[in-house]
């Protein structure tokens, strides 16, 4: 099969390419490196199958042949990325999303939106199912991205009942792993950056606030499987193990070792009280569900930063 990857550079985006190559199909990935790497790549340049081409998917992309899959991974990711690039983030979703669609409409090709469980805002029902409609303030500092994906998410739908697009959507949990930026803001990289130097974990609020975290090869595995699939609706992907960031901090600090002191900030504007999937469909459906371990994707998570001497605070 030939896959469209838009975000290939990404985190994500990355770890979806090598597995896409690496079960015999040809990718050419588009990213235009606003938070993406050519590094998270380097283990694919010069690859026969692959091809990366620096593009912003908010303009037409002129590729020559057909795709049999467009995967849509383009947005920046993280709270630091996004309120940094508030208008690109809405673009991407908005702009970026429809031209991709009209590549999928062109080709008869299957599209897939990478979408996020931040369309659920604050939620008000715990654990988060697909049907529950969320809790998102649309004018707060992070709807560029929650609004952004929750339009994605109604433009593909009405491409598939418009036009019979067959498209699916992944609402993705908090993912991690190797590749991630070490300075992104995220909760992984950020509190594996301090305890590597040594400094001071920073968690915000009373640390009571809970997420779960689910490791890239997982989710890849996930979104490959739903992208084959039949299901037109949302489906969540992410690890249903739920703890509190309190609780992660002191994980984390107990896999890189080391006497870190756990200090506390102001939790910032609308950031979420609790997170944690409903995975039941993608377990019905898909015959999903995360197998790698906290403790064993830690342990790999950690290592990558190590082997790549990220032991101060560095872009990855």
């Amino acid at each position: 099969m030939r896959y469209l990857v838009a975000g290939g550079a990404g985190f994500i985006g990355s770890h979806l390419c090598e597995r896409l190559i690496a079960e015999g199909h040809e990718v050419v990935a588009v990213d235009n490196f606003i938070t993406g790497s050519r590094e998270s790549l380097e283990q694919l340049e010069g690859h026969p199958r692959f091809l990366l081409v620096e593009h912003d998917v908010v303009l037409p992309l002129e590729v020559s042949g057909r795709f049999d899959f467009v995967m849509n991974l383009a947005s920046p990711a993280s709270p630091k990325d996004y309120l940094q690039h508030p208008i690109e983030t809405l673009r991407t979703g908005s702009e970026g999303t429809f031209n991709l669609l009209e590549i999928s409409r062109r080709d008869d090709a299957r599209f897939l939106l990478a979408s996020t469980s931040e369309c659920y805002g604050d939620p008000l029902e715990h654990p988060q199912v697909e049907t529950y409609w969320g809790n998102v303030n649309p004018v707060g500092v992070r709807s560029c991205y929650d609004e952004a994906k929750r339009f994605a998410e109604a433009l593909t739908m009405a491409y598939h009942r418009q036009w019979g697009v067959r498209t699916s959507i992944a609402r993705i949990f908090n993912t991690y792993g190797p590749r991630m930026k070490l300075d992104d803001g995220r909760i992984v990289p950020a509190f594996i950056d301090q305890a590597l130097r040594g400094a001071p974990i920073t968690v915000f609020g009373s640390g009571s606030q809970t997420r779960s975290f689910c490791y890239v090869s997982d989710l890849v595995d996930g979104l490959v499987r739903l992208a084959q699939s039949e299901e037109r609706y949302p489906v969540n992907l992410g690890n249903p193990e739920e703890m509190t960031v309190l609780e992660f901090a002191t994980r984390i600090r107990q896999v890189v070792g080391g006497d870190s002191e756990i200090v506390y900030q102001p939790l910032p504007e609308d950031d979420p009280q609790r997170r944690q999937p409903d995975i039941s469909k993608a377990r019905r459906l898909l015959g999903w569900e995360p197998r790698v371990g906290l403790d064993e994707g830690l342990k790999l998570t950690v290592e990558w930063f190590r082997q790549k001497g990220l032991n101060a605070r560095s872009s990855c």
